[in-house]
């Protein structure tokens, strides 16, 4: 079964993939879809997500093998810009690996290649446990804006949000997030060469700062930096900032991916351009 993937803009344009996080969709990127109508967009739902729920199981390895196969047959040319947030992000950082020859240039937000202290003592079936607990009342408004509040996605994707909250079972959820947490830096990344932008929010946690150093220093020539925004935004806000703050993200992927002087809110951690 092949993934769900949403196609916007003139297919003779340069193609730009979108590839959301863990629990998200392709609705996630309306705010860069607006931005860049002069490309051609595709932003897939992810296996087990959406409306490729049925595509299964979710690993971050298949997506990315998935993906590399997306543009090689819808992309012009076979190549295409990549953009990626948390576990799109971890994605891209496998496809830059695995298959390098159909990166055009790319943009790396949150990769999380480090482990989380204290995960290890953690199990599926405890996770598991733990999520069941929350299933009943999964549906209900309360809960659902109490969770797009703490992943820091606006009020006007209720609708998206709430429905792709429905739609998760146990299974998926424990899945997604063991593959996220499990992943590390893959062999083969001293092969890319496409232009490779790394970033995060100056305030995440020191472990995804800390991965923006290590996905940078692995990836011949990547740049490293840390978003500085004007005003202070929560942790989730950080971390989903194509949503909190779209016009500085759309600023950003535009920069890099038109080989263009970054803007002034990146803060350089590591490795040259």
């Amino acid at each position: 079964m092949a993934l769900y993937v949403n196609e916007s803009g003139p297919a003779s344009a340069p193609a730009l993939v979108f590839l959301h996080g863990g629990g998200g969709g392709g609705w996630m990127w309306q705010p860069q879809l607006e931005a860049f109508s002069d490309y051609h967009c595709l932003t897939p739902d992810l296996p087990e997500h959406g409306r490729s729920a049925e595509v299964k199981p979710f690993t971050i390895a298949g997506s990315a093998a998935l993906i590399a196969d997306l543009i090689r047959t819808r992309a012009h040319g076979g190549r295409a810009h990549v953009v990626g947030l948390s576990e799109g992000a971890q994605i891209i950082v496998a496809l830059l690996a695995a298959t390098p020859e159909v990166v055009d240039h790319a943009v790396i937000s949150s990769a999380l290649v480090r482990p989380i202290p204290g995960m290890r003592f953690i199990r599926p079936r405890l996770i598991a446990w733990m999520i069941d607990l929350y299933m009943p009342f999964k549906d209900s408004e309360f809960w659902v804006r109490a969770n797009m509040k703490g992943y820091g996605v606006p009020d006007q994707f209720y609708p998206q949000f709430k429905e792709i909250t429905r739609q998760m079972t146990t299974a998926q959820f424990v899945n997604i997030l063991v593959e996220n947490q499990r992943f590390r830096l893959p062999a083969g990344l001293e092969r890319a060469r496409a232009p490779t932008l790394v970033v995060a929010g100056k305030h995440e946690y020191g472990i995804m700062r800390q991965s923006v150093r290590d996905v940078a220093a692995a990836i011949p020539g990547a740049k490293g930096c840390l978003v500085v925004h004007g005003r202070r935004l929560g942790l989730a806000q950080e971390h989903n900032w194509n949503l909190a703050a779209p016009e500085l993200f759309n600023q950003t992927v535009r920069a890099w991916i038109t080989d263009s002087p970054l803007p002034a809110f990146l803060q350089p951690v590591a490795g040259p351009r």
